[in-house]
This record gives C-alpha cells, structure tokens and sequence, in this order.
C-alpha cells in the first residue's frame, strides 16, 4: 500500500493536481482504483465531468463490498459512516477471510493501518514527484494487480471460486479495449451469473 500510494501521489501532480488537491482525494475518497480513475482521465486531457464518471463507475463494486460486509460488520450511527468509508477491497477482503469471530478485528485494524499508511504516502508521493520520475518506469504500477492477487488468493480454494474468478478476469480482458476505464471491473461480476442460475433450482427445490 505504501508503494501504491507513492505512485498515486506522483501520478497525481503529474497530471497536474495540487499536493492538496491529491491528499484530500486520499483523505475523502479513499478507494485507489477510483483515484488513479480520475488522475488518470484528467492526465490524458479529459474533462473533469468525464474523470468524475469513471472513478464513480469504478468505485461502485464498493457497494457490492457493503452488502457482503452488513452481516459481518454489525454498526450503528457514527461508526456506521465510518465503516462505509472503510469499506475497500483490502478491508473486505480481510474480514472475510478471517477466522470465525475475528471478522470485526480485521476489519477494523486493517481499514485503519491502510488509512493511515495510503494518505501519507500520498503525501510523500506528492511532495516528492519532482524527484521520483516515471512511476511506471519504477514499476510502482505493480503494486495494483498484486495487491488483487494478494486478497484473491484466500477465496478460490474451492473448484466452483476458482472458476468463477477465472471467468471475471476473462470478461475484464476481453472488454479492456472496448470499454472505458471501471467498465472492464463492473463487467467481470457477470461472471458470478451462471453460477446463480446453477444453484436456484437446488434451493427451489428444498422444504
């Protein structure tokens, strides 16, 4: 996370945001892959109507993570708005990966260390941008795909998971050269469809 943060930080000035700027997305938004949306759209020359899009179509698997997370997560009131900002991909990950019992643990110690370690490294990537050069040329991009990797690991132990991933990232690669930036993302949950369709009747079926 803190190389991934580096590189948001640096991406970011480069495509022209201010240091504050930059860190009150990190502070606010606080979904990465909607950051890097958004610096992305704006650094190419588009507009900010159009970067603004992209990084909500993309952020919106965040709800998906919600639903999943409500029956883990139990809150109320103010800690309830806290948990939905809380809620990303490494935070989601963990807690349902975690022991029985320990879900609100993980949750919570995860979503804070990130919090804490992403904004100030977006503050470091920012500041230093004049020094760190290219980002991708220091291979800071990589930091992404094995962090996806990192949490998908745990979930497809099972054949009918490991299926079910293979067949998102079949639909996200396919779609990448025809679809704007999140598009690819939010198409790849298609792939959980024939896997509904197969276990309705079974529980049609029962008393």
């Amino acid at each position: 996370m803190g190389a991934f943060g580096l590189s948001f930080g640096a991406a970011a000035v480069t495509a022209g945001l201010s240091t504050v700027q930059a860190c009150a997305l990190s502070l606010l938004l606080f979904t990465g892959a909607s950051q890097f949306a958004l610096v992305g759209v704006l650094g190419a020359g588009g507009s900010v109507v159009a970067g603004v899009a992209s990084a909500l179509l993309l952020g919106a698997r965040n709800t998906l993570y919600a639903v999943r997370l409500g029956t883990l997560i139990p809150v109320r009131g103010p800690r309830r708005l806290l948990a939905a900002q809380l809620t990303i991909d490494e935070t989601t990950g963990m807690a349902t990966a975690a022991p029985e019992g320990l879900a609100q643990t993980a949750f919570w110690a995860t979503g804070a260390s990130v919090y804490v370690l992403w904004n100030l490294a977006t503050l470091a990537g920012a500041v230093g941008a004049a020094r760190l050069g290219d980002p991708l040329a220091l291979g800071l991009d990589a930091a992404v795909p094995a962090a996806f990797l990192a949490l998908l690991a745990p979930q497809v132990r099972r054949r009918d998971t490991l299926a079910l991933a293979a067949g998102g990232g079949l639909l996200a690669a396919v779609a990448i050269p025809a679809t704007p930036a999140g598009v690819p993302v939010l198409l790849a949950a298609l792939a959980v469809l024939p896997l509904l369709a197969r276990r309705r009747p079974s529980a049609s079926a029962a008393p």
